[in-house]
């Protein structure tokens, strides 16, 4: 799967345990950055990730930022995305199965390394459950249906 992963200076760390993670687990894997502990703002990187993702060069992301809070608000301004913030492994299998999320979001200063793999995980190895779920992921890009 392709992957694109993206943070602020507050998840630098994170962001890169967690892109070594999916490449030992063969994903491709496009870092879009920062590559520095320098000061950044979160919705630069938000918006790479969420342009990736629009774009087609990325299936899935990962937005990461001291919090998720900031980069999850700026991946979703775009109608393409579909950003789910979460701490625990339930909220990332239900955000792909109801909610057919395409980007997983966690904040680096709220959850440690080992819980975001387990949350990667499933949010990875979650299928959308489609059916009466599709009717409402269709409503997120068009609420006049």
């Amino acid at each position: 799967m392709r992957i694109a992963i993206a943070s602020d200076h507050a998840a630098l760390e994170m962001k890169a345990a967690l892109a070594e993670y999916l490449r030992g687990a063969g994903h491709q894997v496009d870092d879009l950055g920062p590559n520095s502990g320098d000061s950044v703002d979160y919705p630069d990187y938000g918006y790479k990730l969420a342009q990736a993702i629009a774009g087609g060069s990325a299936d899935k992301g990962v937005a990461l930022c001291g919090s998720g809070i900031g980069i999850s608000i700026a991946v979703n301004r775009n109608p393409a995305c579909r950003a789910a913030l979460l701490s625990e492994p339930l909220s990332a299998s239900l955000a792909r199965e109801h909610n057919d999320a395409n980007v997983i979001a966690m904040g680096a200063r709220l959850i440690g390394i080992e819980m975001a793999k387990a949350c990667l995980d499933a949010f990875l190895n979650t299928e959308f459950g489609g059916d009466r779920h599709q009717r409402r992921v269709d409503k997120l890009s068009n609420p006049d249906i």
